[in-house]
């Protein structure tokens, strides 16, 4: 099952804020809660202080919480790897690693007494997992999430992000990535222009992000990372479906009232015999045979398109298809509407047999 998340900063805000931010996402849906100790200054008592009251509120509402922490910090608050007490105290559900140790000191760490997540970077590229699991770690409490990206220009590129997440999840562990709000002001750290995971993400709108990570098929949860987030932003998230793409689409005037049926009301299937040009999907010409399909709207076709052949076409009438490039138009092809500029590039993530469908 995937989850969403929320993150919260309380060195950087009041706790009525947080709680109220707890509720807006529990509300929607929200499962999960990232925090982190990375910035966080004072002593061990003085930290537990300031965040177990909204830890403990959070998991009031059954929402998990993974604290962000790295060796330095455990050497700084006189914490052991092999006594993870300090987190079962704070109510933390997991701690993330955003460094790591040898990878011994983690397989420890995953057969503590209290069941703590633990929960590694899976953005480095090096073998860190594999050397991870040489030292037999309890798979039932490792978890891994890539990292966020405050500076621009600075977060992961499409082609490093498959691979890293590519070998964690041959390893059968449940994986997170983050995306960005667009209304959010604040982070971890005094800067912030955006914070995403992946580059091409930052000024997408956050469902869009979303979408593409579940897309991949190598994301389980999807977090974000700054706070904080619009409840519109949360509701779009929530609509998100992770399991089968939703193209958002813009439709032509020209539509009428059974090709309208048949784009927003129908389930589609990506046809197995491939096409370079054409997305197929082909029971709307068997379900609706026996409608209308007069000609329109039928001007050059784009990549994007979304297309629903007329009468001209014979027994091709009623078949909706999506055009995966340039095109010319016969007459034959009725253009009934476009999918949004910002979601082109999902096409990519379409599969033989793929079910897909829109929504306005």
């Amino acid at each position: 099952m995937n989850r969403l998340g929320i993150s919260i900063y309380p060195e950087h805000s009041t706790v009525e804020k947080d709680k109220e931010y707890v509720d807006l996402a529990h509300s929607h849906g929200f499962t999960r809660v990232f925090t982190c100790l990375l910035s966080v200054e004072g002593d061990a008592e003085s930290i537990l202080a300031d965040f177990r009251e909204i830890i403990e509120y959070a998991n009031q509402r059954d929402m998990q919480v993974i604290v962000d922490i790295a060796p330095r910090v455990f050497a700084k608050l006189g914490i052991s790897y092999n006594d993870l007490s300090f987190f079962h105290k704070l109510g933390a559900y997991g701690i993330r690693l955003d460094l790591g140790f040898t990878g011994h000191e983690e397989a420890l760490m995953t057969y503590n007494p209290y069941g703590l997540k633990i929960e590694v970077n899976m953005s480095s590229g090096t073998k860190y997992i594999d050397n991870l699991f040489t030292h037999q770690p309890n798979r039932h409490n490792l978890i891994a999430s890539h990292n966020f990206y405050p500076h621009r220009y600075s977060g992961l590129s499409l082609a490093h992000f498959l691979a890293c997440s590519k070998q964690y999840k041959e390893y059968g562990i449940r994986t997170a990535a983050f995306v960005n709000s667009q209304t959010a002001t604040f982070g971890p750290w005094p800067i912030m222009e955006g914070m995403c995971t992946l580059e091409m993400h930052r000024y997408l709108p956050i469902d869009v992000q979303a979408k593409h990570l579940f897309a991949t098929g190598l994301i389980d949860d999807v977090i974000i990372a700054n706070a904080y987030a619009s409840e519109e932003e949360l509701r779009a998230l929530k609509q998100v479906n992770p399991e089968m793409l939703t193209f958002r689409v813009d439709l032509h005037e020209t539509i009428t009232e059974v090709e309208q049926k048949i784009v927003l009301d129908e389930l589609h299937v990506y046809r197995g015999d491939v096409s370079d040009y054409l997305i197929r999907s082909t029971q709307s010409r068997i379900k609706y045979r026996e409608e209308a399909f007069p000609p329109t709207y039928t001007p050059p076709i784009r990549r994007g398109d979304i297309l629903i052949e007329n009468e001209r076409y014979g027994q091709y009438k009623g078949e909706l298809q999506i055009a995966l490039q340039d095109m010319e138009n016969t007459g034959k092809t009725n253009v009934v509407g476009r999918i949004v500029e910002e979601e082109l590039f999902l096409l990519d993530y379409l599969q033989p047999w793929s079910k897909f469908s829109f929504t306005r």
